[in-house]
């Protein structure tokens, strides 16, 4: 080409460098013909590119399209062999054409983005910085691979390409091993500048990689396609994630071992705080869980978290909201979100208000927490210590709580406390199956008596949408398709079965009854009403002893009841009206009826049985301290009620009081005891409230609070058996959650110390705040109970204060306990079901209900538990499932003193007890109440209570045992069937079809949703004309619910509307 001939590298070896630079070897190359043609091809296009593109982006500033640091690099590169064309001498020349890798690099960050913006995908921020930072270090490496090779030529030591890359590496890595150096200044020029560059270069790209993965952290992460199609996972929406409520979750999610290999995914739009953070770094929860920052309205966020392919969709409600019904309406849009995104995957739903409930029916489980509050605190009034009987059950526990503590009811209390509700098909069942055939009280009583299970419900599985009953009585037969539900500490499937052969040799005489088939409930002797069922049998009911000192024997449980001799129970087939109630007052001018209630004051309220005025009261007449036309009363006292009363203190009257009153009058309570109610609100109710309360009998309502001692006083807290107080929701707003309670807590620590003989039950919304309800300082006893909680907590428990004395004894609940009840959903899919039944919210047909009876001196001939479950099955079918007990301190079960503050202090208190009742008792004279009603006594503990469930049947019972028992419904010697039109038929094998208590309100005829037992019906004929064509009878009951009563023998049926 008539290029200069000394331009060919020299290839001798020279020891040393003497300083000579060689530029004919830097400058020259040796460039083949076709390699230069080919390169003059791809100069033309890319310049002609650049030129274009630069053309096209033009926007007024030329010096910006000429600065721009792709336009340069393209003139540097293609420029040169594009003059070689018109200058064959240059054909040799070196060209830097390896800066074309930094083209390359910015023309692959622009593909990857035109690719996802033609997939309508978008790129992950975090992935995006990471190619750019591994593009940007690779081109500087290969820049100063290629760029140290070349100028190595002008000295003495050259290197060929793998060798340079080794010299690159390890000095970009600061390490410098000096094997190998430049040894000419042009090159140590050229290393020098491009050690400059990566220091700028490299640093800026790693700050936005780390900010980026800082914001990705923030974010969480992506539960990606690949694992969705491989594993299982659930997503847990929640706006904010509490420590505490996360672990519950996770506690009750886990324990379960068929949900070891499940995933949770959860979905939150507020960031993490530090406990959070250090919970999901724990290894337990780090493969398992997964945090994504983002909202369950956004498609997109849904889509990390991979919903459509979800197992289920937990959504929780926060509850530090001081609107409950703001979260109740973020919950709804959440749950309507999850909906229209993934409608096959299942949602369990959680909110505060039952007015909500309407909008989440969709969904496949809810639970309204305001619901299965109030009737829970309702069955606390009437059953001691139901909220921890329930709160125990739903919890996950493996019973070895309290074995370590020397005293005895700690390890009793913790044993018993792992027993759960199970299930299990009868015909695949080794507890139940050999009862094919036999009774339900059959069954439960033997399965206790040989393998220590408490067979509590059954859900019938021949037809569909079939209501689980608990204990339906002795008329049930057991089939082999039924679903059996039982109380025990582990299922069966767990259970490990032992054969031995003097398992039928049992100390105490159980009469077996087998074939034995005998009439119960001789009419007679209800009649009388004298005895209880826990009486001492006579002599001929059962058989006769040996001697005559053996103890009394107990009657056997038939394993069949004749249906033709069963007698139908009715407490109420008369028309009783006011008068003969002895507990009415002159304000109660109204007959009671028992029937539906026909103003509910939301919308979903479940249909229940109930005593009610046959007229609505008055409003005027609802207000207890208010004189109007009708009544004169100015406090509780005035009304003068036989029963003792139970008072409600509520901040405002939110709709869910109404299943706080419903539990109380339930249908199968004794009429002659209900108890007055009285509502203590803080505001003045609705009208709607109002109407709906009105046809309930001695509900009050009251304006007033708690803080204020006049209005205790007026509200009749001297004449109350208990004081429910519910925790006001305008504190919610507390800077700090736990702070929540506060008010409540000093509220009720007030009201124990004016009234210490009253039962004040509470509810919180912190479960660790327990603890300071009926505070004491100087009290050892708690101090030795508070670590002993900590030692609890320590060794794993997820219910570690449940030996807070106040807990234990079931006088403060928290609403977060039932957490556990929708989480526990989720593989025991009748839970919430089995709940609803077991507190009154729901009456199922054939179901029977949660009671109480009490173990007296005469009652102690029984001895034991397993011979009181015998007793109950033989006589009143009754299945008993726990023991509330009583522990004083002179029993000598309890180790340390009770009452602690013996001499600390002990003339001060007195002088401040003394101080107290001298008010209290003025504040009686000045309101008019007479101050003997005022009892003075001591704050000191004497007594502790406790829950035992499903204790074994060698426990002893004692005077003063509660005992929890499951009534049967007292609508008997009924069969129940419910077809596919969910509508129900009542077969009634020995009696008339009869009619309740005339009623000249005109009906309306609506088609019949379900049936109504006839037991409280009145013997009246039925005339010809008030048939209709179609052979249906029409009567009018209280209540908008309709009946359908069909005879057994005859083909007419009755519909009341």
């Amino acid at each position: 080409y008539g290029c200069p001939i000394p331009n060919i590298t020299q290839e001798d070896d020279i020891a040393e460098y003497d300083g000579h630079v060689n530029w004919e070897a830097v400058l020259w190359v040796d460039r083949a013909l076709p390699l230069w043609c080919a390169q003059v091809v791809l100069s033309a296009i890319s310049l002609s590119e650049a030129l274009l593109l630069a053309y096209l982006g033009y926007k007024g500033n030329i010096w910006q399209q000429l600065l721009s640091f792709n336009l340069i690099l393209e003139l540097i590169s293609n420029v040169p062999i594009i003059l070689t064309i018109f200058w064959p001498p240059l054909r040799n020349l070196f060209i830097p054409i390896f800066l074309n890798c930094w083209l390359a690099k910015f023309a692959l960050e622009n593909m990857f983005n035109d690719l996802h913006r033609a997939m309508q995908r978008s790129q992950s921020a975090l992935s995006q910085r990471l190619t750019i930072l591994t593009a940007t270090l690779l081109c500087l490496i290969f820049t100063s691979v290629c760029g140290y090779q070349h100028f190595q030529r002008a000295g003495s030591l050259h290197v060929n390409m793998l060798e340079s890359l080794y010299f690159v590496v390890v000095t970009f890595s600061t390490v410098g091993y000096g094997d190998y150096r430049p040894d000419n200044y042009p090159s140590q020029l050229f290393m020098v500048v491009m050690i400059c560059v990566a220091l700028v270069v490299l640093p800026t790209q790693f700050e936005q990689l780390v900010f980026t993965w800082m914001e990705r952290q923030k974010l969480g992460g992506t539960y990606s396609t690949h694992r969705a199609q491989s594993e299982r996972h659930v997503v847990v929406c929640s706006t904010t994630l509490k420590a505490e409520i996360v672990m519950d979750f996770l506690n009750e999610f886990y324990a379960h071992p068929l949900l070891q290999d499940y995933f949770v995914v959860l979905l939150s739009p507020c960031e993490l705080d530090s406990t959070m953070r250090m919970i999901l770094q724990v290894p337990l929860w780090a493969q398992r869980v997964i945090y994504i920052q983002g909202s369950a309205m956004k498609d997109t966020d849904l889509t990390r978290a991979r919903m459509n392919a979800a197992e289920a969709c937990f959504i929780l409600t926060a509850r530090n909201y001081a609107d409950r019904s703001a979260a109740d309406e973020h919950t709804i849009l959440r749950s309507w979100a999850v909906r229209d995104f993934a409608p096959n995957v299942p949602q369990y739903v959680q909110i505060f208000r039952p007015d909500n409930k309407v909008h989440v029916a969709f969904a496949e489980h809810v639970v309204c927490e305001d619901e299965f509050k109030y009737a829970m605190l309702a069955n606390n009034c009437l059953c001691p210590g139901t909220s921890t009987l329930v709160t125990l059950l739903l919890h996950t526990s493996r019973g070895q709580e309290g074995q370590t503590s020397d005293e005895e009811w700690h390890r009793l209390y913790g044993k018993c406390s792992g027993n759960e509700i199970y299930h299990i098909r009868l015909g695949e069942s080794r507890f139940f199956g050999e009862y094919e055939g036999k009774c339900f009280t059959f069954a439960s009583f033997h399965a206790h008596r040989k393998y220590g299970v408490a067979l509590v419900g059954i859900q019938t599985n021949i037809q569909e949408n079939q209501p689980i009953m608990l204990n339906p009585g002795p008329s049930y037969i057991m089939k082999n398709t039924d679903i059996c539900f039982y109380m025990n500490i582990t299922k069966e499937e767990n259970s490990a079965f032992l054969t031995s052969g003097n398992r039928n040799k049992n100390k105490e005489r159980v009469l077996e009854g087998t074939g034995q088939i005998i009439q119960r409930r001789d009419k007679e002797k209800k009649k009388s009403g004298k005895k209880t069922h826990l009486d001492v049998p006579n002599e001929g009911a059962v058989e006769s002893s040996t001697s005559r000192n053996r103890r009394p024997s107990i009657g056997a449980v038939p394993d069949i009841v004749e249906q033709g001799t069963e007698e139908v129970e009715d407490d109420f087939n008369k028309e009783e009206g006011f008068h003969q109630i002895p507990w009415s007052a002159s304000a109660e001018c109204c007959e009671i009826v028992k029937g539906f209630p026909p103003a509910t004051p939301y919308i979903g309220v479940s249909p229940t049985f109930c005593y009610l005025l046959k007229e609505k009261k008055p409003f005027c007449c609802l207000q207890l301290a208010q004189v109007c036309d009708h009544c004169s009363f100015r406090n509780a006292k005035e009304y003068d009620w036989s029963n003792p009363c139970i008072i409600l203190a509520a901040d405002f009257a939110s709709n869910g009081i109404y299943n706080f009153i419903v539990p109380l009058r339930a249908h199968f309570r004794s009429l002659q005891f209900l108890k007055p109610i009285i509502l203590l609100l803080e505001k003045t109710p609705d009208p709607a409230f109002l109407h709906a309360i009105s046809w309930f009998p001695l509900v009050y309502w009251m304006q007033g609070s708690i803080d204020y001692l006049d209005d205790l006083l007026k509200a009749g807290i001297n004449l109350a058996e208990s004081v429910v107080v519910v925790n006001k929701e305008s504190s919610n707003s507390a800077e700090e959650d736990h702070l929540a309670d506060c008010n409540t807590i000093v509220a009720v620590q007030t009201m124990f110390r004016l009234f210490p003989s009253v039962r004040v039950i509470t509810e919180l919304s912190q479960s660790s705040n327990m603890r300071f309800t009926q505070f004491r300082a100087h009290d050892l006893y708690a101090l030795h109970l508070s670590r002993m909680e900590k030692r609890e907590k320590d060794r794993g428990s997820h219910i570690s204060y449940m030996f807070r004395l106040p807990f234990a004894a079931g006088n403060v609940f928290s609403a977060s306990m039932l957490d556990t009840m929708l989480y526990q959903t989720f593989v025991k899919d009748y839970m919430i079901t089995f709940v609803r039944l077991l507190l009154g919210i729901d009456q199922a047909p054939g179901s029977g209900f949660l009671s109480c009876v009490w173990i007296t001196k005469e009652d102690l001939w029984i001895r034991t538990y397993g011979r009181l479950y015998q007793k109950l099955c033989s006589t009143s079918c009754e299945i008993p499932i726990g023991i509330y007990r009583t522990v004083s301190s002179d029993s000598g079960s309890v180790t340390l003193e009770l009452a602690g503050d013996k001499d600390i202090g002990a003339r001060n208190i007195d002088l401040q007890r003394e101080e107290i009742c001298n008010m209290v008792r003025t504040r009686m004279q000045n309101l008019g109440l007479p101050t003997k009603d005022y009892d003075d006594v001591s704050e000191k503990r004497n007594s502790l209570s406790y829950v035992i469930i499903n204790p074994s049947c060698d426990q002893k019972l004692e005077e003063g045992d509660t005992i929890f028992v499951i009534r049967p419904n007292p609508i008997l010697s009924k069969r129940l069937f419910i077809n596919k039109e969910e509508s129900m038929t009542v077969r009634t094998p020995s009696r008339r079809v009869r009619r309740l208590h005339e009623d000249r309100t005109p009906t309306k005829e609506l088609s019949p949703s379900f049936a109504l037992s006839t037991a409280n019906a009145t013997e009246n004929s039925i005339s010809s004309e008030e048939q209709m064509n179609n052979g249906n009878l029409r009567l009018e009951v209280s209540g908008t619910t309709n009946v359908e009563i069909t005879p057994p023998n005859k083909n007419e049926a009755v519909t009341a509307v």
